[in-house]
């Protein structure tokens, strides 16, 4: 949705405003930090790291009861997102144009379906290589709980790290500074995770890191990442019963399986994301989305505007 930014009048046809420096048409005052990038950018990346530690406990303690965890997931989720919009609102002064409710439906459908085929190509070649058996099925109320889970991670995540740090400090570093750090960052945050190792953690800042801050790149929508990544997690643990991000939390999935053979090529303890199978297959979609954002002229350098999102 444009700005009727009086301002912004004089923008060449087709050009579209960076959407912290716009004065929001629905509530008719200006940005309130938002000539601050260095400001803006802290106390909005630390806030959602509040409300997504909020949400792991309150997840946490919804684990491994089905319709509790349903519930408790999809609310927080929502919650989450209404603390985004209201943060940017007030701190911005505009409506999160990333967040779109046009786009919502054909981009989560677009990210779930990319996320499910990503996690099906890894876990199908960590399997032909021998690492990943199934001794038979596992609990469909084990499954219904990790979905709850995933769905209110994967949001609570995509809004800290795209919906935050890669947007705001790419008014700085340019497209790729902000990929590089915020990948690196997505990756160290899962240190912090029970069975978490190094090389887990750098899997997980090149294979997701790069890949769904690429993905915000070429869509400038938050809800393509939030469906890539909510079906990967989910599929990752809900369908195929392996361990995710090195957690240590869930109940399980639709299959029994087992993960067994080299670290490098089934992930180990971590889960299938440490595998070299989930770098390589992750790597596909991360060039094209590169390749699209730059056809669609969204990579931006350091200093230079970013694009607002199309509605």
């Amino acid at each position: 949705m444009p700005y009727n930014n009086p301002r912004t009048q004089a923008q060449p046809a087709g050009g579209q405003v960076h959407p912290t420096t716009a004065t929001d048409a629905h509530t008719g005052r200006g940005a309130r930090w938002a000539a601050s990038t260095w400001v803006r950018l802290p106390v909005l990346f630390v806030l959602m790291l509040a409300v997504d530690a909020i949400g792991a406990g309150i997840n946490g303690a919804a684990d491994g009861m089905t319709l509790t965890a349903l519930i408790a997931g999809a609310a927080t989720a929502g919650l989450a997102l209404a603390a985004y919009a209201a943060l940017v609102r007030y701190l911005e002064g505009r409506r999160p144009q990333e967040l779109a409710l046009s786009r919502a439906r054909p981009d989560l459908r677009q990210g779930i379906m990319l996320g499910l085929g990503l996690f099906c190509a890894t876990i199908g070649l960590v399997a032909l290589a021998g690492g990943y058996r199934v001794h038979g099925w596992g609990s469909i109320g084990g499954a219904l709980a990790t979905t709850g889970l995933m769905s209110c991670a994967s949001v609570t995540e995509e809004l800290a790290f795209r919906g935050v740090l890669f947007r705001v400090l790419e008014e700085k570093t340019g497209t790729y500074g902000a990929l590089l750090v915020s990948g690196l960052m997505f990756g160290g945050l899962h240190l912090l995770n029970k069975n978490a190792t190094l090389w887990g953690a750098l899997s997980i800042a090149v294979e997701a890191g790069l890949m769904l801050g690429a993905a915000y790149a070429a869509s400038r929508s938050l809800w393509l990442a939030i469906g890539i990544h909510f079906a990967w997690n989910t599929a990752e643990q809900g369908i195929f019963g392996t361990a995710e991000s090195g957690s240590g939390t869930g109940t399980g999935g639709l299959l029994h399986a087992a993960i067994s053979g080299p670290d490098i090529l089934t992930g180990g303890i971590f889960g299938p994301e440490a595998s070299i199978f989930a770098i390589l297959v992750c790597s596909v979609p991360t060039v094209l989305f590169l390749r699209a954002a730059k056809h669609r002229n969204r990579i931006h350098r350091p200093g230079k505007p970013a694009q607002a999102p199309e509605n």
